[in-house]
């Protein structure tokens, strides 16, 4: 190391790493809203081991896990790495990213200095033992999520890597571009791809909430290039025309109804009936968008306990609910009867294994996949946006931040 710290966007000799580097750093005393718990700070740049890839950071996706970062909630992620041994009582997130590669540790073959990469979200264990018995990485008891439960995320000059996260980055995307989509892709594509028997085929209705969003965005696109008919659930009818313009075949907005929530109770029957009565006009809202009297061979999910109940209800006989996340709630009821005698799945799906990884990348290279980035912000802007996941007012489609990219003149 030569030099203590270059400025944003200035580029040392390549394969030179300073000694610090900025980042925007979450600290347990500043837990809270996201605009106030992120800080741009000057940080020792981490060592690189066995195994391990330096990447200099071009741009970085927004997701929601570090908005739970920020808050501490539900899990205190400097609190759990110290009790597992880590020494660091800072955070830096970021779990996509966009870069080029700046060091590579002993035993590192698949990439070299100065590649071009996209960074994904997955990491674990390679010599664990559930994963040399068969498991699925997602599957294996060491997966974690790169910049969310491990440091050193894409929200710095430098970001730390297994060498297994590093895949190619489209030749015919932009920094930011490409830093925009690996994460919510690749979760969509397992969802929609990943359990079999229940995945998506030809002629297959597939309700998609949260359709304007980056994971939503993501999964209609999915899903058409798969001969699906997605219909997505949105807030307003602005997002709704922008989940047509991607592929779906229409939407539902969801403001025109009231029975979200938890179930009630199944043996009060006057608040069982007004549950029903609305999930049923959902149904036929589905119904109406679709043109036939078909339910959801797959639903789509990520919003839990508001939506699980209309989700198990709506769906087809021997059809799936797969779900990836609770941004609503984490208690998400379901009403056993409809589940085994209309033999229903609901699967829990986690990410993505690196061939997923890789064939959704190819997607994009292809052109079929739209990253769909409506919104980019400078460094300085990682809480802001964060903010806006937080408070649901984020643009359609995914976010990223320029790191070291600079804006085109």
């Amino acid at each position: 190391m030569t030099t203590d710290h270059v400025e944003l966007g200035v580029r040392p000799p390549l394969g030179e790493v300073p000694a610090q580097m900025y980042a925007s750093v979450i600290r347990p005393e500043r837990y809270g809203p996201p605009e106030k718990a992120f800080a741009v700070e000057l940080v020792d740049t981490p060592p690189v081991g066995r195994g391990q890839v330096l990447v200099y950071v071009m741009a970085a996706g927004i997701n929601y896990n570090n908005v739970w970062a920020s808050l501490g909630y539900p899990v205190d992620v400097v609190s759990a790495r110290q009790k597992a041994g880590a020494t660091e009582d800072f955070h830096i997130g970021g779990s996509e990213g966009s870069g080029i590669v700046w060091a590579v540790g002993e035993g590192v073959t698949s990439v070299s200095v100065g590649d071009e990469v996209v960074m994904s979200s997955g990491v674990w264990d390679e010599s664990a033992e559930d994963l040399r018995m068969g498991f699925d990485s997602t599957a294996s008891t060491t997966f974690r999520a790169w910049g969310y439960e491990t440091n050193y995320g894409s929200f710095a000059q430098f970001a730390l890597v297994k060498d297994l996260q590093c895949h190619p980055k489209p030749a015919g995307l932009s920094w930011e571009e490409s830093a925009s989509f690996l994460l919510t892709g690749p979760t969509a594509y397992r969802q929609l791809t990943g359990w079999n028997p229940n995945v998506v085929e030809p002629g297959d209705p597939v309700l998609i909430w949260g359709g304007a969003g980056g994971l939503g965005s993501m999964a209609i696109q999915i899903a058409r290039h798969r001969g699906g008919i997605p219909i997505a659930v949105v807030s307003d009818d602005d997002r709704g025309k922008r989940c047509m313009d991607l592929g779906a075949k229409g939407y539902i907005n969801r403001t025109e109804f009231d029975h979200w929530g938890r179930l009630p109770d199944t043996r009060d029957t006057e608040a069982m009936a007004r549950w029903t009565q609305g999930a049923r006009a959902f149904g036929r809202k589905f119904w109406e968008v679709l043109g036939e009297r078909k339910s959801p061979r797959v639903v789509l999910e990520h919003t839990g306990q508001d939506t699980i109940p209309t989700s198990m209800y709506l769906c087809d006989t021997a059809g799936m609910v797969v779900i990836c996340g609770g941004t609503s709630g984490y208690n998400a009821d379901v009403d056993l009867r409809y589940m085994w005698m209309r033999q229903k799945r609901l699967q829990g799906s986690h990410y993505a294994s690196p061939r997923q990884c890789r064939q959704v990348i190819q997607l994009a290279s292809d052109g079929v996949l739209d990253p769909c980035l409506s919104w980019t912000g400078d460094f300085s802007d990682v809480g802001t946006a964060h903010q806006m996941l937080y408070e649901n007012r984020h643009p359609y489609g995914n976010m990223a931040v320029r790191v070291n990219a600079v804006v085109e003149p």
